[in-house]
C-alpha cells in the first residue's frame, strides 16, 4: 500500500528519474573516486535525494530512518545472531571437521558444487540473507583449506540462495505474486525450480567460476573476532552436532513458511493456535536464537568450558559484523528513500501504457523498478499489482501461463542489484570485496539471473500458449 507521500508527488516522472540516475553517480563517486566510506556515504546520497525529490521537511527525517530502520528489523538480528553460531563453529573447530567431511566425499575438485547444492536445498525454506549468514562459516573453511579466490567459492553459494528466494515459493516474492495474479502456488513451485536450477547452473556454476578465476579475493577474516584467538574453546566436535546446528534452523524455518504455504492452499488456518505457536518458533531470528543457545551448550558447556570464555567467544562476534550492519542499513536508508519519492510506482505506471506483451511488459517494468529503488520484494508486488487487472481480467490465459508470467515478473525483480539494494552491502561487505569489484561480479550476475530467468520463464509461457 502507497504513503500519502507516494502517491502526491512533487516531481514528475522523468525529474524522479534524473534524480535517482544522479544520486547514484554521486554515491558511485564519493566511495570509489574520492574514497568516502560507505555508511557515510549512503547517509549523505539519501539526504539530499530526500531533499531533491520534494520530500516535505517535516517527513525528511521519519522517511531516512524509517529507511534505516526497517532494514536493520530485518538483518541485524540476522547478522548478529548467525555472526555468533558462524563465530563458535569457526572456534571450536567444528566448521573444519564438516570442511573435511565435504572435502573427503565430493573431493576437492568438486567442493564448489558441493557447497552450491548444499545452498540450494537450504535456500528452498530459509530467506537469502538468513541462508548465506549460516552457510559462511563453511564457506570460509573450504576456501581456507582448498586455497584459490574466495569468490570461487562463495558465488555459487551466494547464486544459490538468490535463485531460490526469489524463484521459488514459500519465499515471500513469488507467493505474493501468485496471490496477486491467480497462479497455482503447487505449479510456481514446480516451474520455478525449473527456472532456478538451470539459471544457478549458468550464473551461479559457469558465470561463478569465471569470476573466481578473474578476481583474486582472499578468504575474509570476519567471522574470526576482534579480540583473542580462544584456542581453550577448541573441541573438534562430531560432524553429527554440526550438521544438527546448520540443520536446525532450517526446519525451524521450515515451520513458518510451510505453514504459511499450507495456509494459502487452505490446509490449515493461521488462527489455530498451534499454528500459531509454531509459526512463532520458527520465525528467522527465534530459529536462530534457539540454535545460537544450542551450540554454546553443545560446543561449550556440554565441553566444559567456563561460563565466561563462552561468553566471550559469542561476544566476540559482533565487532567485525557491526559495519556489515550498519552500511547495511544505510543501503536500506537509501532505498527507502527512492521508495517514498514515488518514482517505482510512477516508473511502473508510465511503463504500463506502451501495450507490450504481458510477460515482457511484465519483466521489463519489474526490473526498472529494481534498478530504481532496490528492493526485489517491492519490485515483484508492484508489478504484479500494476498488472493484475489486465492478467485476471483475460480468462484466455491457463494456469502453466500464469504460473510462467509469476516468474517472469520474479526474473526482473532481481535484475542488476546495485547500490541502493541493502542485500548489495551484505554481499559486498561479508565478501570483503570493494564497490567496484561487487558491481562487476554481483551486480552484473543478478543481470544475468534476471536475463536467464526471464528467458526460461518465456519459454515455458511459449510452450503452454500451444496448448
Amino acid at each position: 500500500m502507497m504513503t500519502d507521500l507516494e502517491m502526491n508527488w512533487v516531481l514528475g516522472t522523468p525529474a524522479l528519474l534524473g534524480v535517482a540516475a544522479g544520486a547514484i553517480a554521486v554515491l558511485l563517486v564519493l566511495i570509489m573516486k574520492f574514497k568516502v566510506h560507505a555508511f557515510l556515504s549512503l547517509i549523505i546520497v539519501s539526504l539530499l535525494t530526500a531533499v531533491a525529490t520534494g520530500i516535505p521537511t517535516a517527513r525528511l527525517m521519519p522517511t531516512l530512518l524509517e529507511g534505516f530502520g526497517g532494514t536493520l528489523a530485518g538483518v541485524a538480528l540476522l547478522v548478529g545472531l548467525g555472526a555468533m553460531l558462524g563465530r563458535m563453529l569457526e572456534t571450536s573447530g567444528g566448521a573444519q571437521v564438516l570442511t573435511d567431511a565435504l572435502i573427503a566425499r565430493f573431493g576437492e575438485r568438486r567442493a564448489p558444487i558441493a557447497l552450491a547444492v548444499a545452498s540450494l536445498m537450504l535456500g528452498f525454506p530459509i530467506f537469502f540473507d538468513a541462508g548465506l549468514v549460516v552457510m559462511l562459516p563453511i564457506i570460509f573453511a573450504v576456501a581456507r583449506r582448498l586455497g584459490g579466490s574466495f569468490l570461487g567459492y562463495a558465488f555459487p553459494s551466494a547464486v544459490a540462495f538468490s535463485v531460490m528466494h526469489i524463484f521459488v515459493p514459500p519465499h515471500p516474492g513469488p507467493v505474493a505474486a501468485t496471490g496477486l495474479l491467480g497462479a497455482d502456488v503447487g505449479l510456481v513451485l514446480i516451474f520455478g525450480l525449473l527456472v532456478a536450477l538451470p539459471t544457478w547452473y549458468v550464473v551461479g556454476h559457469l558465470f561463478g567460476g569465471y569470476v573466481g578465476r578473474k578476481y583474486d579475493i582472499p578468504v575474509p577474516a570476519i567471522l574470526r573476532g576482534s579480540t583473542g584467538d580462544f584456542t581453550e574453546f577448541a573441541s573438534a566436535p562430531r560432524v553429527g552436532i554440526i550438521m544438527t546446528l546448520l540443520l536446525l534452523p532450517i526446519g525451524l524455518i521450515f515451520l513458518n513458511t510451510g505453514l504459511n504455504m499450507a495456509a494459502t492452499a487452505g490446509l490449515v488456518s493461521l488462527d489455530d493456535a498451534w499454528v500459531q505457536v509454531l509459526r512463532a518458533i520458527g520465525e528467522t531470528p527465534v530459529a536462530l536464537l534457539i540454535t545460537v543457545v544450542l551450540a554454546m551448550a553443545l560446543l561449550g558447556w556440554k565441553k566444559r568450558k567456563s561460563a565466561t570464555l563462552v561468553e566471550s567467544v559469542v561476544d566476540s562476534a559482533l565487532g567485525p559484523v557491526s559495519a556489515v550492519i550498519l552500511i547495511t542499513g544505510a543501503g536500506g536508508m537509501f532505498g527507502g528513500v527512492l521508495r517514498a519519492s514515488g518514482i517505482g510506482n510512477a516508473l511502473a505506471e508510465s511503463l504500463d501504457a506502451i501495450g507490450l506483451p504481458v510477460i515482457v511488459a511484465g519483466f521489463v517494468i519489474a526490473a526498472l523498478v529494481r534498478i530504481a529503488q532496490g528492493s526485489a520484494t517491492v519490485a515483484l508486488t508492484t508489478t504484479a499489482a500494476l498488472l493484475q487487472p489486465v492478467v485476471m481480467g483475460n480468462t484466455m490465459f491457463n494456469p502453466i501461463e500464469l504460473a510462467a508470467i509469476v516468474l517472469a515478473l520474479a526474473a526482473g525483480s532481481v535484475f542488476a542489484g546495485h547500490v541502493n539494494d541493502s542485500g548489495f552491502w551484505l554481499v559486498s561487505r561479508f565478501f570483503g570485496m570493494d564497490t567496484k569489484t561487487t558491481l562487476k561480479t554481483w551486480t552484473v550476475g543478478q543481470a544475468l539471473v534476471g536475463i536467464v530467468g526471464f528467458t526460461i520463464a518465456a519459454a515455458i509461457y511459449l510452450v503452454a500458449s500451444l496448448f
